[in-house]
């Protein structure tokens, strides 16, 4: 999805979990192209800087480490907000991989869609004369074997 942003260009916003404890983000994470990178201490990424970069902005694709904590507590505030959410299902992880289904199947009673990366890409292009289809297309082949390797989300009954 952080090359995805890169092509459709779309807005990369970041959030870090309490870095100086916890670390930064991976660097083989290229986020060069974020609109922010900010570090946070509230579990929701929904934060003011945040909340200032999103106005004029209808719907949020959220993906994510933590999915029980931080990606959950965002889509609650983003859909308390009016925002639609999309949480990806195989763009979301935990250290306890059974917190993920429970994760998002609140989401989705929250009034939040649940659906995968490849899914929002051809979503988010609209049709296949779009003339990033190719790009994108080519970067689902590239990413295919790595997201069907997803063992958490082949297990998930969501």
């Amino acid at each position: 999805m952080i090359a995805a942003h890169k092509i459709l260009d779309i807005p990369l916003i970041v959030t870090e979990q309490n870095p100086k404890a916890l670390g930064a983000t991976a660097t083989e994470l290229d986020l060069s192209q974020a609109k922010i990178n900010i570090p946070k201490t509230k579990f929701s990424m929904f934060v003011p800087e945040v909340e200032k970069e999103l106005q004029g902005i209808k719907s949020v694709v959220l993906f994510g480490i933590e999915s029980h904590v931080c990606v959950l507590q965002t889509a609650l505030d983003l859909l308390e907000n009016n925002y639609d959410v999309h949480v990806l299902a195989d763009g979301v992880s935990s250290m306890n991989s059974y917190e993920i289904e429970h994760a998002l199947n609140r989401v989705k009673s929250a009034g939040g869609y649940v659906t995968t990366s490849e899914s929002i890409l051809f979503q988010l292009l609209g049709d296949s004369k779009n003339e990033k289809f190719k790009s994108i297309s080519n970067l689902v082949k590239e990413t295919k074997e790595a997201t069907a390797g997803n063992k958490l989300f082949v297990k998930s009954n969501i």
